[in-house]
């Protein structure tokens, strides 16, 4: 299974995950409007990644001959939808610049946890899960 649009897409939600801590680090009130912007870029990404994988790449291990993937898949799944609800409502909450800078702590302490879990997943699927697709 050809999973390079898969690994693709974790790049750029890496990178965007950075970018917004470099945000951060530099200031979330001086950086609010660049950090509404990049969430909003952070947001389409994440949103693509997770209905590709809903669509095609889960649905393609639950079905193909290997039983051992089919479980993982479920599994990482099952396991992605507290994550990405999370995400979503994070998301949601801190796309407007304004917001952002009256409430800098509020967002500091929300995004340190969600991205935090967004991030250490895209680790895991690139060290543990991907590397799995691609030995089958």
């Amino acid at each position: 299974m050809d999973i390079e649009r898969f690994k693709h897409q974790h790049v750029e939600i890496l990178d965007g995950i950075a970018s917004l801590r470099e945000f951060a680090h530099a200031g979330i009130k001086e950086h609010a409007y660049e950090i509404a912007r990049a969430v909003v870029a952070l947001s389409t990404v994440v949103k693509l990644h997770l209905a590709i994988e809903d669509r095609i790449l889960y649905p393609a291990l639950q079905n193909g001959p290997d039983a051992r993937l089919a479980e993982m898949g479920r599994a990482y799944q099952d396991d992605m939808k507290g994550i990405a609800n999370a995400y979503i409502a994070f998301s949601r909450r801190w796309t407007a610049a304004a917001i952002i800078a009256e409430k800098a702590e509020q967002f500091r302490a929300e995004a340190n946890v969600v991205l935090k879990t967004l991030h250490g997943r895209m680790q895991k699927e690139n060290t543990e899960f991907y590397p799995a697709i691609e030995a089958m």
